[in-house]
């Protein structure tokens, strides 16, 4: 009917998009820029959105997705000269909080947690565990630094000092990408770029975030009472919907769940 008369005023859309788990790399992930990607390009071209919406609830993961999928929002956004808030729900922590950035302003609940802007990589050594079993590790390579931090074999300090250079560059570009999105709002705290983290109210006196606010009645508050949702999300498999998790899946699950943990949720 609006089609066919002209006149009548359009009710302004906001496109919400979910961002919500943890952040890796392939379709399987919950978070990833070949997965999230499609959804993101219908929110800003389907419909004339006013403004799009991220909802955000991640502990983080890579950095390279992070990074894609942001830039992914800012591309579009500059493109299509939409302007884009974000939503915190439990947490936007690491990666989660590099997706947040890519908004034009932050909007928390006064428990969401906010921050961890570090970077982070674990693993284990079983060299020792392999002596007393007596089970003796043979590997042969074509290139000094093939075997690299191999778990089975004892830690080399020069690895450690070559992943801790790795860590200090990815942490850099991750304070660049903060910096440049949140500029001058961002307090001279010598703990923001840490990897420490705060609640709701604090990152907001700290500049994370740019107040508290829920996303409806605030996307009211900026585009009126009659301001329409449209969500959009990934769509789950057959087998999701029927509740069928295979070994893969259940692994990714424990993973997540105890990144959520480090968080206390």
């Amino acid at each position: 009917m609006r089609q066919l008369i002209p006149f009548l005023k359009r009710k302004p859309t906001v496109a919400v998009i979910r961002l919500a788990g943890m952040i890796g790399s392939g379709a399987r992930a919950p978070l990833s820029d070949e997965a999230i990607g499609p959804v993101i390009e219908k929110a800003f071209t389907r419909g004339k959105p006013v403004a799009v919406a991220l909802v955000i609830n991640s502990p983080g993961g890579s950095p390279v997705q992070s990074s894609l999928i942001a830039a992914r929002i800012r591309r579009l956004a500059d493109d299509k000269g939409i302007p884009v808030h974000a939503f915190v729900e439990d947490v936007a922590a690491s990666g989660g909080y590099w997706l947040a950035v890519a908004a034009d302003d932050i909007w928390v609940d006064a428990s969401s947690v906010l921050g961890s802007i570090g970077v982070i990589s674990a693993g284990f050594g079983a060299n020792e565990f392999l002596i007393r079993q007596g089970i003796e590790r043979r590997i042969y390579t074509a290139g000094k630094s093939k075997s690299t931090l191999d778990p089975f074999m004892p830690e080399k300090p020069e690895d450690v000092t070559r992943l801790k250079g790795i860590l200090e560059q990815i942490h850099d570009a991750f304070i660049v990408h903060v910096k440049s999105r949140r500029g001058s709002k961002l307090m001279d705290d010598p703990d923001l770029f840490t990897g420490e983290f705060w609640l709701g109210g604090r990152s907001v006196e700290l500049g994370l975030a740019d107040g508290i606010g829920h996303l409806v009645p605030k996307l009211k508050d900026i585009y009126g009472d009659k301001v329409r949702f449209a969500k959009y999300g990934r769509k789950r498999g057959l087998f999701q919907r029927f509740g069928a998790i295979i070994a893969q899946d259940a692994l990714s699950s424990v993973e997540e769940r105890a990144c959520f943990a480090r968080f206390g949720l």
